[in-house]
């Protein structure tokens, strides 16, 4: 081994290189206070090394750019390991320039001959910052997507060059595939290759002047080695103890494939960036520039000028008053803009329907079927779960609500005095329709369940009554509240069973038998049967029950067929004919959106057989790969 160490140092010098890199004296001591710039360097190593694992196993299009990722997360042995190392690596970078920008000026390190070195310090702060921002999108999910939108605006605001700097970021006139090429590319090409160049730089820049040490007398003089490495590999071990203590506890988010046509109300950047997002909303309008660009530009400015101010008579205390200001207001504008968006419903709603949308995908995506070659984003779009929930709000909560809701979770408001109130429906709460509580409560509490359209307006009246004081309302008041609890489950187990719907306990065929008994004929206390205002052909019948009234047919009532044709035209004979007064939705929603929103309402959609595990959890799950395709 002697030999091979004296052949190697005879053609490399390598002793001589270690010896400089080790030995470097540090007058005072080793300190604590010096560690920030090596634990910098680590993090940066192992962002460099998790970036390399992560590249060879993403695919940079908007086709497969959200489904590499899952793979990533969810299929590749400790993959989400590596995501999450790289992912609260990068947040932990930030954490530790600020300080190290802190620790620099006071100081003193960035006076002269060490300005050039200061300097270079500033740019690779900008290098990393734009490494948080272009990473930020490559999982092509609706946070980074919107976020990124956020960023690229506030560059769009530039005076002349606005538009065209836009344009160049996005690689177009609008957000797609050459917006996700052009940040990969900056994000695994050029920043890192700038980084290294520029890390070397002031690394070269270091070791020629030196550690700046403030009080050399304070301790005797030590060495790089052992003194200040020892302290340096336990900070370095600390921030990773940190990083997988994240990894272990919350993991690397991965929200929902990016929706260009859906609009994503909790579009945020990152918590890094909050205080710019805050800072923002001061300048509205035409004076966002000024937010935007020239606030952040003459900080800028004024951090490079450091060096120079230094040398004016009271110019370093100076500089550390603005660092400490300056560090001080970012952090008051990440604390305001927290608490606004903790005290926001819409955008608590948002976030929530966010979390929902990310978890559904992924029970999608390790369904049997997979993935599949169309990508994760069209089984979002083709889940009643998901997609349900939107159409609701959009064409339904008008005038229903679902359980007290638009159907999204959220509550329908309305300014009276300057306050937001909700407002309720003018139309039945649909929240469990076709239930055996939903039928329940048409047999006993008609009135009730109807109630709010005595609000309901039509051509300028007011329904009135119509409903809550009808023929089934009487017979509800009449006769519904005082069956017998034999017969109450009876009559609401036959007319649940026509839904053919999937019913948690199963359906009882006594009771069916039994409730189709009660439908045609009543009982020895009630002879007014359901039968005598409503038509039914009863699942499995050959002949129409029928008393010849002229109340709604109830054939395969709650069922996909009866709620599609309801749905479509309300004002059908088999319905409530010239009595309806809610509008027709056959011209206002396609068959896809018709049968995802009938899906929803009977909860028919694709239910996993156990909940995966969460993001981040320490033991990778075992499920299917992707199919082929994606």
């Amino acid at each position: 081994m002697h030999s091979a160490l004296n052949w190697l140092e005879e053609r490399t010098g390598f002793r001589e290189l270690m010896h400089e890199a080790l030995y470097e004296r540090i007058p005072g001591g080793a300190r604590w206070r010096y560690v920030w710039g090596s634990t910098l360097v680590f993090t940066f190593t192992i962002q460099m090394m998790t970036g390399f694992f992560l590249w060879m196993a993403y695919a940079p299009s908007t086709q497969t750019a959200w489904e590499s990722v899952y793979y990533i997360e969810h299929v590749m042995q400790y993959g989400w390991l590596v995501r999450g190392l790289h992912h609260f690596t990068a947040q932990a970078m930030i954490v530790l320039m600020a300080l190290h920008l802190m620790q620099v000026i006071i100081d003193g390190a960035y006076k002269a001959p060490r300005e050039v070195n200061f300097w270079l310090g500033l740019i690779l702060m900008l290098i990393v910052l734009g490494l948080s921002l272009t990473g930020y999108l490559l999982p092509w999910d609706q946070k980074g997507y919107w976020a990124t939108q956020v960023a690229t605006n506030i560059a769009g605001g530039t005076p002349v060059v606005g538009a065209e700097v836009q344009k160049l970021a996005a690689g177009g006139p609008a957000y797609g595939h050459h917006t996700l090429t052009r940040f990969f590319a900056l994000h695994a090409g050029l920043l890192p290759l700038l980084l290294i160049a520029f890390l070397a730089l002031h690394i070269w820049c270091f070791r020629r002047h030196g550690i700046t040490v403030p009080n050399p007398n304070r301790a005797p003089e030590a060495f790089f080695w052992p003194d200040q490495v020892l302290k340096d590999a336990v900070a370095c071990l600390a921030i990773l103890a940190a990083v997988l203590a994240m990894v272990f506890w919350q993991g690397a988010e991965l929200g929902a494939p990016a929706n260009p046509s859906e609009n994503y109300s909790a579009a945020r950047p990152e918590w890094y960036f909050l205080f710019l997002f805050e800072m923002l909303k001061y300048f509205p309008g035409k004076y966002e520039v000024v937010g935007a660009m020239v606030i952040p530009g003459l900080v800028m400015g004024v951090l490079f000028l450091m060096p120079l101010t230094a040398k004016i008579r009271g110019g370093h205390r100076l500089n550390i008053g603005f660092i400490s200001v300056l560090l001080a207001a970012c952090l008051t504008l990440t604390i305001i803009a927290i608490r606004k968006d903790r005290n926001n419903t819409g955008y608590k709603a948002a976030v929530e329907q966010a979390h929902k949308d990310a978890t559904r995908v992924v029970e999608l995506a390790q369904s049997p079927n997979g993935i599949g070659p169309t990508g994760a984003l069209a089984l979002l779009k083709a889940d009643a779960y998901t997609q349900g929930p939107r159409l609701f709000a959009k064409n339904c909560a008008t005038c229903h609500r679902h359980n007290g809701k638009d159907g999204m979770g959220k509550d329908i408001l309305q300014t009276v005095n300057g306050v937001e109130q909700a407002v309720d429906g003018t139309a039945s709460d649909l929240g469990n329709f076709g239930t055996r509580e939903w039928i329940k409560a048409v047999i006993t509490d008609f009135p009730k369940l109807f109630g709010p359209t005595e609000k309901a307006g039509f051509q300028g009246k007011l329904l009135g009554k119509h409903f809550t004081e009808g023929s089934m309302a009487e017979w509800s008041k009449t006769h519904g509240v005082k069956l017998k609890v034999e017969d109450l489950n009876a009559i609401t187990e036959f007319l649940v069973a026509q839904s053919g719907r999937e019913l948690t306990p199963p359906l009882d065929p006594k009771l069916v038998e039994k409730g189709k008994e009660f439908f045609q004929d009543g009982n020895d206390e009630i002879s007014e049967s359901c039968a005598q205002c409503h038509a039914m052909h009863a699942k499995g019948d050959a002949q129409t029950l029928d008393g010849g009234g002229n109340g709604p047919d109830l054939t395969g009532y709650g069922s996909a067929k009866w709620l599609t044709s309801f749905v479509n035209s309300p004002g059908a004979k088999e319905h409530y004919g010239k009595r309806n007064r809610m509008p027709a939705f056959e011209k206002r929603m396609n068959a896809e959106e018709l049968r995802l929103l009938v899906d929803w309402m009977q909860g028919n959609w694709y239910k996993p057989k156990a909940a995966p595990a969460p993001q981040g959890a320490g033991i990778p799950q075992e499920v299917p790969a992707p199919k082929a395709g994606h």
